[in-house]
């Protein structure tokens, strides 16, 4: 038995364990409490918070010292608390046994994704205390998951993508021709789980051969005090043939599928999450053709019927563009974001899942694919930095994220 008539105290929320909440919803459970013996108590109260913060350190070198700044920032989303138990006269004494306090929060319209980064997060929890005489205040703390709908079922998100870049290959002050690429998707947004398909044209009119690939990235952007913290990591890669010498390469819809990631970030104050598609040709030697093309990552997938309609005729007229002539048939709508991201049950009732993580720079140097995590309360894939100071354009490695 615990010292002072305390058996047991918790939380327990209503779509325990590991259920989700958005903006605009209610926030239900209960504060149980076991009391061993008559228990004299001055409050209860439930607070649940909830923002953003992002911290890290830039050191930099001034003579023979090193000098570091420290860089932070804050925002809050959500402060709300409710008293369960409160007596006019300053104490209430419980009998022995178990107690139940039901609470509940009219959550924000407005949530922003919960997420877990190198250099910041966006957490959320609800926490009770109680209140004693003479005795130190007991707290239960709870941690709730939020995803802000990003519905991809818009004008915006449902238009193709498309670009064209083009070098001249060179090695030793010599030209050795021209490699030209240019690559298309049918939109801009897609959900966990859909496959992008991915049409290119490769023109390698260089005397060596090429090799395309492609890949989409996420792009962690963290702000504080003016200065900007950014982590890259390829979720997702494929590569094609290499296209010979005087050769061209169609791509007619490769397959690029988007693992278990957390939707994008775009109205956080500070931190983004971002994705893009990048599309490169490896030249030997000389730098890789690079071609970005946005994408963003949502929540709702698209509808089977209506603005579906709408991504299939905008599909097909660029297939028709291409020369590819074959109408596609009506696909079928991509699976639900629940049904792709993690939805097994979260660790034990007294695990934090806001326990520090392990440092994920490790594995910057490590293979082109990166080790994707499921979304909930896991760790960020590994990392590359953001090189303040590039390298030249002939000197750069060969690296999607760069």
């Amino acid at each position: 038995m615990r010292p002072g008539g305390v058996r047991s105290f918790a939380l327990e929320l209503a779509r325990d364990p590991g259920g989700a909440y958005r903006g605009g919803e209610r926030l239900c459970g209960r504060v149980l409490l076991e009391a061993a013996s008559p228990l004299r108590v001055t409050a209860l109260e439930v607070a649940a918070r909830g923002g953003a913060v992002t911290h890290w350190l830039e050191g930099r070198s001034v003579g023979v010292n090193a000098v570091s700044s420290d860089y932070a920032a804050a925002e809050t989303y959500l402060r709300r608390r409710q008293l369960l138990l409160l007596d006019t006269r300053g104490i209430t004494t419980l009998p022995p046994g178990r107690h139940e306090f039901p609470f509940s929060f009219q959550l924000p319209p407005t949530l922003v994704t919960s997420f877990e980064g190198k250099h910041g997060s966006v957490r959320y929890c609800i926490k009770a205390t109680l209140h004693r005489p003479w005795v130190p205040a007991r707290r239960a703390r709870k941690v709730f998951t939020v995803i802000e709908p990003v519905d991809i079922n818009t004008p915006a998100l449902l238009a193709p993508q498309a670009g064209a870049r083009e070098k001249i290959a060179r090695s030793w002050y010599s030209n050795r021709g021209l490699v030209s690429l240019s690559a298309k998707i049918d939109r801009k947004g897609y959900t966990p789980g859909e496959v992008i398909p991915v049409f290119a044209e490769i023109d390698n009119g260089s005397t060596r051969p090429v090799l395309p690939r492609a890949a989409v990235v996420q792009t962690q952007t963290f702000m504080a005090r003016g200065a900007r913290k950014q982590k890259r990591a390829v979720v997702a890669s494929l590569s094609g043939e290499p296209v010979g010498p005087g050769r061209r390469a169609l791509w007619q819809g490769r397959a690029l599928r988007i693992p278990p990631v957390g939707p994008s970030i775009l109205h956080c104050r500070v931190l983004h999450v971002e994705y893009t598609l990048k599309v490169c040709v490896d030249i030997p030697g000389s730098s890789k053709l690079l071609l970005e093309l946005p994408l963003v990552i949502g929540t709702i997938p698209l509808h089977p019927f209506g603005s579906r309609s709408s991504s299939v005729g905008s599909h097909a007229s660029f297939l028709l563009d291409w020369g590819l002539g074959v109408l596609p048939e009506r696909p079928e709508a991509p699976p639900e974001y629940s049904d792709v991201v993690a939805d097994e049950e979260v660790a034990a009732v007294e695990q934090s899942p806001f326990r520090l993580l392990q440092d994920p720079d490790m594995g910057a140097e490590g293979p082109f694919f990166a080790y994707i995590q499921e979304f909930r309360y896991r760790p960020p894939p590994l990392y590359s930095e953001e090189d303040p100071n590039p390298p030249s354009e002939a000197t750069r490695p060969r690296c999607m994220t760069c």
